[in-house]
């Protein structure tokens, strides 16, 4: 009989992030699949009360927590000490967790200390006759596999994005606190403070529900034979900053920088989005002056609805990749869309 265990830990503000609430279903999704099997939750954070009532009505049978000024922070010797003692607490065989920046270190450190395995970049769970399988892609997510395992405690990351998130009713849990005993080693990592970037400059979202990729198009020799890297630097920003997307790009376009060629100075081989780039899991994408082929739509793979804008009516994008193609200037199209974006902030 399977004990499965979602491990997750708290926000700043006590609650719990969508990457929780996807693992959660998948886990309770598996839990179903498996007959007889028992499906519990451990907290780790500050305070977990809060977290825990807001999804007391998951079908989970118990929820254990560790809190206290030690667990609030991101720190490995910490969160991988509170993981095991929970695991042991719920006698988890399989350990259910969102791959966040903060689990993803400690994962594997949990598997090892428990004498089970790990497995990152799940995509999807499973069971059939009784025996649980995983799935994740590979070769930059051209190719997807499916595993199995038999060694308990059986560790599995979620990938952000890759699930529907749990829709668990808010109630009263009662949450067993389990204690652990740090040493003052394992306290030695502290954070200090945070620095991020001015929300103008940081283009990178992986919460925001649109990606906005822009292609070589931008740089180019426009209608009236010059180019238009400046304007098309604000307007791309403008759009940024006003609809909160997350900004991509075509390999042609980054790669500019390196061919001695106007670029925009915002981009970087962070935003690339293709066969030799990152695969986003947004909810919409608009791609704008991209050829549309198969090396770069390849990254949209898991873009749930795509659109495009390009003057070429026989471009990539409209041979079946794209579920609107605006035939139309980008340039054109953006303005006016920054302008209704800016009218109705105002109103």
């Amino acid at each position: 009989m399977e004990t499965i265990l979602v491990l997750a830990h708290t926000e700043a503000d006590g609650s719990l992030a969508r990457s929780v609430r996807e693992a959660l279903h998948a886990a309770a999704t598996l839990h179903k699949s498996l007959a007889g099997s028992k499906l519990v939750v451990g907290l780790i954070g500050d305070k977990v009360q809060t977290a825990a009532n807001s999804i007391a009505a998951s079908p989970a049978t118990k929820y254990f927590g560790v809190t206290g000024a030690d667990f609030t922070q991101s720190r490995y010797a910490t969160d991988v000490a509170a993981a095991e003692a929970i695991s042991q607490a719920g006698q988890a065989t399989v350990i259910v967790a969102p791959a966040t920046s903060r689990w993803a270190r400690v994962l594997p450190g949990v598997a090892q200390r428990l004498g089970g395995r790990a497995d990152t970049h799940v995509t999807g769970v499973a069971a059939a006759d009784g025996k649980i399988s995983v799935s994740r892609w590979y070769y930059r997510q051209r190719m997807e596999g499916t595993l199995t395992r038999t060694l308990r405690p059986w560790v599995i990351g979620i990938d952000p994005g890759s699930q529907t998130a749990c829709d668990c009713g808010a109630g009263a849990a009662v949450v067993e606190m389990v204690a652990v005993t740090l040493t003052d080693a394992a306290r030695r990592t502290t954070v200090v403070g945070l620095r991020e970037p001015q929300a103008d400059a940081q283009t990178i979202r992986p919460d925001a529900q649109l990606l906005f990729v822009t292609g070589a198009g931008w740089t180019k020799k426009q209608a009236d034979g010059q180019t238009h890297v400046p304007e098309a630097e604000k307007l791309i920003l403008g759009f940024l900053k006003q609809a909160r997307a997350s900004l991509g790009s075509s390999k042609s376009l980054v790669d500019l920088g390196g061919e001695g060629q106007t670029v925009l100075p915002f981009l970087s081989h962070l935003n690339q989005i293709g066969q030799t780039g990152a695969t986003p899991r947004h909810a919409k994408g608009l791609s704008t002056c991209c050829h549309g082929e198969e090396p770069h739509t390849v990254g949209w793979r898991f873009i749930n609805e795509r659109r495009a804008i390009s003057l070429d009516p026989n471009c990539g994008w409209a041979r079946g990749k794209a579920d609107v193609l605006y035939v139309a200037d980008a340039f054109a199209v953006i303005t006016k869309v920054n302008e209704l974006l800016a009218a109705g902030s105002a109103a």
